[in-house]
């Protein structure tokens, strides 16, 4: 019996959509009002599952006070209130998108998740724009 469990957090962070290969003119026309030169921000909804079977001593899939010190210690300390482009080493060389950022949650998570949990990350940009990472 498999079963998920989901933690639900928040972090807000600025960022700007920009390919350095590109002219302007590219990247104004890819990118639109994400490549504001000023940046622009987000209040990024962030939701991580874990999958597995439930441990017969705790009645856990993963204790859940467990995973929010996780999620705070390596994804909201790192990104939240930050400019992703300029003040993460993880965006630093790479576009900030939504697509990107849900994978490299997904992989700072995943270093630190027993291997026989699955992992999935879902990441609300918008109310109405989100993307999912299973690895």
């Amino acid at each position: 019996m498999q079963v998920t469990v989901c933690r639900k957090e928040h972090f807000n962070a600025a960022h700007r959509l920009f390919n350095p290969a590109w002219d302007d003119a590219r990247n104004q026309q890819v990118f639109d009002k994400c490549n504001n030169p000023n940046y622009h921000g987000h209040n990024y909804e962030l939701i991580v599952r874990l999958t597995g079977a439930i441990d017969p001593e705790t009645g856990y899939v993963y204790d859940l006070k467990r995973l929010s010190d996780l999620i705070k210690r390596e994804i909201l300390d790192t990104f939240d209130h930050r400019n992703l482009n300029l003040d993460t080493e993880e965006f630093r060389h790479l576009n900030p998108t939504a697509e990107n950022i849900a994978v490299v949650i997904w992989q700072k998570l995943r270093a630190h998740v027993e291997s026989h949990l699955l992992l999935s990350v879902t990441l609300y940009e918008t109310e109405r724009n989100f993307v999912e990472y299973h690895g």
